[in-house]
């Protein structure tokens, strides 16, 4: 007899348990898995470009001696190579700032009356501050469109062909810009970029015997590397 009512208890037994283990399932909190975001990059409103530069002056002068207006005197300024570095902060992703940084070496001739003459040489420390917008829905192309301002530093100024004084005096300009960033990456890019700035300073020449304004009005045609934070 007890042989044959251990299975029905066994089995009495087994499903209480059960029953006991899923009121107390029953009664404990329920919790959800909530998804895992995704990591998004983060954005960096840092760039800087190095570029090879070609400067083009596009010179004009007036010039005077004793204070006497010379009629067709003009000059000369030599073209320049040279590297330059530009650095920009992104306000958004369509606006930004672009500080140009570089110096430039020329020479200085006379032309037209004063054909032939070795005037001088001179340095040019050009910073010049852009504002600018870029189109942004063009795929890896990214054109550019700037407008700024330029305060050129003249320095190492040298007299040439028998003159003992050459002088050019630090003058502001405002500039103009297009461009565009090929990137290859999220990083990397090749730029293209041309400049106009516009730039007047006056001029002396044996403490001022010679004296005026030459307007050098300089295209800056540049290409080289992007880089973006």
């Amino acid at each position: 007899m007890t042989t044959r009512l251990l299975p029905t208890v066994l089995s009495a037994v087994l499903l209480a348990g059960t029953a006991l283990t899923s009121a107390e399932a029953a009664d404990l909190p329920s919790y959800k898995v909530q998804p895992v975001a995704p990591i998004l990059a983060q954005w960096s409103p840092w760039m800087i470009r190095g570029r090879a530069l070609v400067v083009v002056p596009q010179e004009d002068a007036s010039l005077r001696i004793g204070g006497v207006t010379v009629p067709g005197a003009d000059v000369s300024i030599s073209t320049s190579v040279v590297p330059e570095l530009d650095i920009s902060y992104f306000f958004t992703k369509n606006i930004a700032a672009e500080l140009i940084l570089g110096v430039t070496p020329h020479r200085v001739k006379g032309a037209g009356a004063l054909a032939g003459a070795r005037i001088g040489s001179a340095w040019l420390l050009p910073p010049t501050l852009m504002l600018q917008y870029h189109f942004t829905d063009l795929g890896r192309i990214k054109p550019y469109v700037g407008a700024g301002v330029n305060y050129t530093v003249f320095f190492n100024e040298k007299a040439k062909g028998g003159f003992t004084d050459f002088d050019l005096k630090d003058s502001f300009g405002l500039a103009l810009q297009a461009g565009f960033d090929y990137m290859i990456d999220d990083h990397w890019g090749i730029n293209f970029d041309v400049k106009k700035i516009f730039l007047e300073p006056k001029v002396k020449v044996n403490n001022g015997l010679v004296s005026g304004k030459v307007k050098i009005d300089p295209w800056l045609i540049g290409t080289g590397v992007t880089y973006k934070f």
